[in-house]
């Protein structure tokens, strides 16, 4: 005579536990998910919005090193007056392309080997400070285009761009620069051009300034001045 089979109900103890590696195991996968999707793209964009106050880092493949930063200076030029800069400054190994002002670039424009890019600070708007009276001039000056990059990912260099706003306060008094920072990417592929503005298409993934693969791996696995902005 076969034996009837009686279904144990499981402790709700043992369900919350079960559910749990559920949610973990399915988080897990779609860390996995976002990091093959990055690790496979060609061009990997990152959508931001940051206003530029008091200077700005950008980690470009957010690797926890600072590619590039926009840094604010100041100089006395005479008697009572001075300048203020917006300057793009480059890492270790990195560009900025342009030479005096840092290139205001329009979009759709390719970013490759053919251009002139330099390792020193470029200034992109410049505000002059005299008797009372304040003046702006630069390439960037009340305009939104994107920065060329060139930088180093592990001895290979590869090109990018930021695209960036600014604008000049000219009135009587000092003046103010201001502006921010709306977007950038790099592209994966060591010397390959990149097309400023590019941000569909199918060889484009999009990030946020934290990832999935991030969050996957805990606040740990993110920099810590990435973790300061949040």
């Amino acid at each position: 005579m076969r034996r009837s089979r009686t279904l144990s109900k499981l402790s709700d103890s043992v369900n919350r536990r079960l559910n749990s590696y559920a949610l973990a195991g399915s988080a897990a996968g779609v860390g996995l998910l976002a990091l093959a999707s990055r690790a496979e793209a060609k061009i990997v964009y990152t959508r931001t919005y940051k206003k530029i106050v008091q200077g700005l880092p950008i980690d470009l493949n957010d690797d926890g090193i600072i590619d590039f930063s926009l840094t604010f200076s100041r100089r006395r030029t005479g008697s009572g007056n001075f300048a203020s800069f917006l300057d793009a400054v480059p890492g270790n190994r990195n560009r900025v392309l342009g030479s005096g002002f840092a290139s205001d670039l329009p979009s759709g424009v390719k970013i490759d080997s053919h251009e002139r890019f330099s390792t020193g600070s470029k200034t992109m708007v410049v505000l002059n400070y005299s008797r009372g009276t304040s003046h702006c001039s630069g390439a960037w000056l009340d305009k939104k285009r994107y920065l060329g990059l060139k930088f180093d990912i592990k001895g290979k260099q590869h090109y990018g761009w930021a695209n960036l706003g600014v604008w000049c306060n000219q009135i009587f008094g000092e003046g103010k620069i201001f502006g921010h920072l709306r977007g950038f990417a790099y592209e994966t592929i060591p010397n390959k051009p990149i097309i400023t503005g590019k941000t569909h298409g199918p060889d484009v993934v999009t990030v946020q300034p934290a990832s999935l693969g991030h969050l996957a791996h805990g606040a740990a696995a993110i920099p810590a001045w990435r973790r300061k902005d949040q």
